[in-house]
């Protein structure tokens, strides 16, 4: 029998959100710094509580059952709802203050990350941000998930119940090496692009789709502008390819300074008319209700991004 008088501590909430997400009890103790048996004895409290069965326990996998996948979304709108009120009691309402959990792209994080840092230190010293860099599905499924408050990505999103912020188009310049025949021109065009062969980031990194997209609008097929054998996973391990002679390759303006110090390279460019490049923004749960703190986060990289590139 359920006891009326129950009320489950935000802690034992926790424990019941990072087991369903995490599938295993050794994962999500290590996410709650906490030993497996304070995890088992918090769930073990909080299924007696309620007198319903939330997780199936077996020596080979862990299964949500039917009651706890219905329950939740409550659980994580109660500690999203709590995180929000904690953001609050540590500054003023509508000020980035207490922990922020920021996930970023890999194609943006290393060139703003610096700025960003530093900038929010100085505009808010009461912020605790914590990064995560990832690819964007994955960061979109955190968002989804509550483990993630905001992400910094390629727009559009093109997922339900999140909400965008626009902040700044950024511009794909050409890496080549001083040999190249389109070494260091500004005036390339769409056609050009058959000439490169380029280097891509590997599946999953949304660069990797601009740059096929941006092949397509050129009425190209992406299997003759690109290299469909040589991938990588990071922007330096693509201009080491470069530098090799491998091929040559697209990549955010933002990335030029801290990517490019081989003398050997060459950056360059598209025409006015061409539209080679990405919009890049905020987006979070259109449920979070934190539209103000968000769009301070967002001058924050805005001015990140004005910097890597200046």
């Amino acid at each position: 029998m359920r006891n009326k008088e129950y009320r489950p501590t935000l802690a034992q909430l926790r424990t019941f959100v990072t087991i369903a997400e995490n599938k295993h009890f050794g994962t999500a103790a290590t996410k709650l710094e906490i030993s497996q048996p304070s995890l088992s004895q918090a769930l073990a409290a909080l299924e007696r509580g309620l007198n319903v069965q939330l997780i199936e326990r077996s020596t080979r996998k862990v299964i949500v059952t039917t009651a706890g996948e219905a329950l939740l979304p409550y659980a994580k709108a109660t500690l999203d709802a709590a995180d929000l009120f904690l953001t609050h009691a540590h500054g003023s309402q509508g000020t980035l203050a207490g922990p922020l959990s920021i996930g970023i792209i890999p194609t943006i994080a290393p060139y703003i990350l610096p700025h960003l840092l530093q900038s929010s230190l100085e505009e808010f010293p009461e912020l605790e941000p914590r990064i995560t860099e990832d690819q964007t599905a994955s960061l979109l499924k955190k968002l989804r998930e509550g483990t993630l408050d905001v992400a910094v990505m390629a727009l559009p999103s093109d997922t339900a119940g999140l909400t965008e912020i626009p902040l700044y188009e950024e511009k794909f310049k050409t890496v080549t090496t001083s040999q190249h025949p389109l070494a260091g021109r500004e005036d390339l065009t769409l056609g050009d692009i058959e000439e490169m062969e380029l280097l891509l980031l590997d599946d999953g990194h949304c660069l990797r789709d601009q740059i096929v997209d941006l092949c397509r609008s050129a009425h190209i097929s992406p299997s003759k502008a690109t290299s469909s054998v040589t991938r990588a996973s990071s922007l330096t391990t693509i201009i080491q390819l470069v530098v090799a002679g491998m091929g040559t390759t697209l990549i955010p303006e933002s990335a030029l300074k801290t990517e490019l110090h081989n003398p050997n390279l060459v950056v360059g460019g598209f025409v006015p008319e061409v539209t080679a490049s990405r919009q890049v923004g905020l987006v979070y749960r259109a449920s979070a209700a934190r539209e103000t703190e968000f769009s301070q986060l967002g001058e924050l990289v805005r001015l990140a991004f004005t910097k890597a590139i200046s």
